[in-house]
């Protein structure tokens, strides 16, 4: 029977019943569904996250605005490490990452009494830098208050206001991690101002890195192989140092970069589509006189917001272009900016590409298979975190980027809410 129209309480019985009762059904529904949905390290990449421990090992929940992607979700955070599934190969047949300016890190407290101004590049110490998995750090080294200090700064001198910290600081952040991991080799490219005699080979000693120096006699000159990965280790030469002044070369044995790597111009223009030209101070691209290149892969003027943009799909485009423009050889460093933001994958899958193809001929390094012909590839996904964790753990969570989801809670809150109506339809 119908129910009567003249009679208004009877018609709001009649009515919200059946619906309060498919609503709730519905509420139900949402809530095991949401119930059974990854969670407490097991989201893997791209997966939806509303914290940083929803993510398995080497992943981080962020997002990309930047991109119209603003739903958090698991985002890698750190590298593969190449030689520990193909090892023994020489030096240059690797692809690292590099942070571009390792040492601006965001929120590093200035001066006493000083306001920084100036661009900032990263966002987490070299220490965690070098825990996932950076290999390359470029540093801009100054003589400032009787002392080196690591600036950001231009005109070739070092203010209050650019100045970071003694270089010495970060120096020994690099000696701990060589020191607790044997295996590991590290380089650095110095941005160099400094003019004090001997300054540099004093630095280093005195940060206990001069143990680990990789001697520039044995550097290829002629665009030779360098030394194998196993022999660098099997010596302890894992410190690969290059400055920007020729004569320190002869003065202090400290490498001049461009005798030994080739590198494409910095800044804008060298993130332009279709188009890798070399820095005035190197070689041509294709030259064969030099068996290290560096790839430079981001902006002349460095935005946190857009950096993950960067390191999408049009990352890759870059590396292939400077591949083909340095005689299909592949970068051996790719620098970036805030090198952990991307909308997914970002620059470690881009790096797993690299070391697939120059390693193994495969599409990422993962498939490759040690004491196996070139060419014979493991079936694995291109883009699976849970193989490309490295061996030193997992992202730590310490580093919070702005705009990251790890401080969003949204999915307890609408439970709150759906519970909530839950309640009140069971009232009607």
């Amino acid at each position: 029977m119908f129910p009567s129209f003249s009679d208004p309480s009877s018609l709001c019985r009649a009515s919200a019943t059946p619906n309060g009762y498919f609503l709730l059904l519905l509420i139900i529904y949402v809530l095991i569904i949401n119930s059974t949905a990854c969670s407490n390290g097991n989201c893997q990449v791209l997966e939806s996250c509303s914290s940083v421990t929803d993510c398995g090992p080497g992943l981080y929940c962020g997002n990309c605005p930047a991109m119209g992607k603003n739903q958090p979700i698991c985002t890698r955070g750190q590298a593969t490490i190449p030689t520990t599934i193909i090892n023994g190969l020489p030096f240059n047949k690797y692809s690292w990452l590099m942070t571009h300016n390792a040492f601006s890190i965001v929120d590093a407290p200035p001066l006493p009494g000083v306001q920084r101004i100036t661009f900032y590049n990263q966002e987490d110490t070299v220490t965690n830098q070098l825990r996932n998995g950076v290999r390359g750090l470029m540093l801009d080294m100054y003589d400032f208050e009787n002392d080196i200090w690591l600036c950001h700064s231009f005109r070739g001198q070092c203010y209050n206001f650019t100045a970071f910290q003694p270089a010495i600081n970060t120096l020994k952040e690099v000696e701990t991690f060589l020191s607790q991991n044997p295996s590991e080799i590290v380089t650095i490219i110095i941005e160099d101002y400094v003019h004090t005699p001997k300054g540099l080979t004093n630095l280093f000693t005195n940060a206990g890195l001069d143990k680990y120096w990789f001697p520039v006699s044995k550097m290829p000159r002629k665009g030779e192989d360098w030394l194998t990965v196993t022999e660098m280790v099997q010596e302890n030469h894992r410190l690969l140092v290059f400055t920007s002044i020729a004569s320190k070369e002869a003065d202090e044995g400290i490498a001049y970069q461009w005798r030994y790597m080739v590198e494409n111009e910095s800044g804008d223009g060298g993130v332009v589509r279709g188009s890798c030209p070399n820095r005035k101070e190197s070689q041509p691209l294709n030259s064969k006189s030099a068996s290290l290149f560096l790839q430079n892969s981001f902006p002349t003027f460095p935005v946190e917001s857009d950096s993950c943009k960067e390191h999408s799909a049009v990352l890759g485009d870059l590396v292939g272009t400077c591949y083909k423009a340095a005689g299909n050889v592949m970068p051996n460093f790719l620098a970036v900016n805030f090198y952990m933001r991307s909308d997914g994958d970002g620059v470690f899958d881009v790096l797993d590409r690299m070391n697939g193809q120059t390693l193994c001929s495969c599409s990422t390094v993962t498939a490759c298979q040690a004491g196996a012909p070139f060419g014979t590839c493991k079936n694995v996904a291109v883009s699976n975190t849970t193989q490309t964790a490295n061996a030193f753990g997992s992202f730590s969570g310490s580093v919070q980027l702005s705009g990251s989801a790890s401080t969003i809670h949204f999915p307890n809150i609408l439970y709150f809410y759906l519970l909530f109506f839950s309640f009140l339809l069971l009232q009607l």
